[in-house]
């Protein structure tokens, strides 16, 4: 009988601690908030943007993309069917930014000079902005090779150059069918450059645009009739 009282008590007393505890518990644990699609796809984009400029493409797992997203893999893959086509989509945005930006330098009006000036300025404009984009483009898709995602980018920009180039060659009295050849010779000086300028930093952007443009330029007001080479010193 003593016994049976002892064991009453007891559970007298633990009981309302114990749903006490279990009510503070509950108390602490925030709700967690519910991503909608576009909104849990639009994070992975970003964590994924982020580790794919930190470890390239073949460095970059799904496992971690998912654990800096607090996700699962199966989340992942639902929304880009793998890390293929998440790195696509991020490699697609990237292209579109940098793209817009040096087209509508290009494409707007002033002396010719003054838009190559834009143009470049342009180009480390995004290197600065979007680091970790440019990385990502360069990393994977290095500007020696003849074919992947940020040479063909650099196809389009050297066709908006090309009637810039074209114009000027004309009004020079030279041949304008070399024109897309000094387009692509062009774009892949300013370029390389901001690969460089990616990691040296310095000098300042205003700088470095002013030296290419400088280089382009007199280069170009001091083109021969008909180079060839062991020409004039």
């Amino acid at each position: 009988m003593m016994v049976g009282m002892a064991t009453l008590s007891a559970h007298d007393e633990a009981g309302p601690t114990a749903v006490a505890h279990r009510a503070d518990e509950a108390g602490q644990r925030a709700p967690r908030t519910r991503m909608s699609g576009s909104q849990r796809r639009a994070q992975l984009i970003a964590v994924a943007r982020a580790v794919f400029a930190e470890r390239g493409f073949e460095g970059t797992a799904v496992e971690e993309i998912a654990a800096r997203a607090g996700v699962s893999k199966p989340v992942v893959y639902e929304h880009f069917g793998g890390k293929e086509g998440l790195y696509a989509v991020v490699v697609d945005r990237e292209m579109q930014t940098l793209l817009a930006g040096v087209s509508a330098a290009l494409q707007s009006e002033g002396h010719p000079r003054t838009v190559l000036e834009r143009g470049a300025l342009a180009l480390l404009d995004y290197v600065e902005s979007s680091t970790d984009g440019f990385r990502i483009l360069v990393r994977d898709s290095p500007v020696s090779q003849s074919t992947g995602s940020f040479a063909s980018l650099l196809s389009d920009a050297a066709g908006q150059v090309e009637h810039i180039l074209a114009d000027e060659l004309t009004s020079r009295g030279l041949d304008d069918t070399v024109a897309p050849m000094y387009a692509q010779m062009l774009v892949g000086m300013v370029a390389l450059t901001g690969q460089w300028w990616l990691d040296a930093q310095q000098p300042a952007k205003q700088e470095v645009a002013a030296h290419l443009v400088n280089l382009a330029w007199n280069g170009l007001s001091g083109m021969e009739r008909n180079p060839a080479l062991g020409g004039r010193p």
